[in-house]
């Protein structure tokens, strides 16, 4: 059986169509992740401009990490929300808020 052109064709183009959706979802799932993440430094009273800091470039990769492989994105998205009541222990990036919330000043 000899396979055609148009057959070859049509699993490349099949093949480029799943890897857009797949570069898509991604994408969508990480802008999701940031606007959590930064929505979490304003509630926690960090300034957005600690992402921007030199200083905090290493802790912040790390920050951006674990809100990306969070389990609890629709808890945070509830807490961001005001729907839940508490703190966010919840949170895996939690203890690293608050020991930039004390070296950078911020109240508590």
């Amino acid at each position: 059986m000899s396979i055609s052109l148009f057959q070859i064709l049509a699993a490349l183009l099949m093949l480029a169509a799943a890897v857009a959706l797949v570069v898509a979802y991604r994408k969508y799932l990480a802008a999701g992740s940031e606007r959590r993440m930064r929505s979490m430094l304003e509630t926690v009273g960090l300034d957005s401009k600690v992402l921007a800091s030199a200083d905090t470039n290493a802790i912040v990769r790390e920050i951006r990490q674990r809100c990306r492989s969070c389990s609890a994105e629709d808890v945070c998205e509830h807490w961001l929300a005001g729907k839940t009541a508490g703190d966010n222990s919840f949170c895996p990036n939690a203890k690293v808020f608050d020991e930039l919330r004390k070296t950078r000043g911020a109240p508590s």
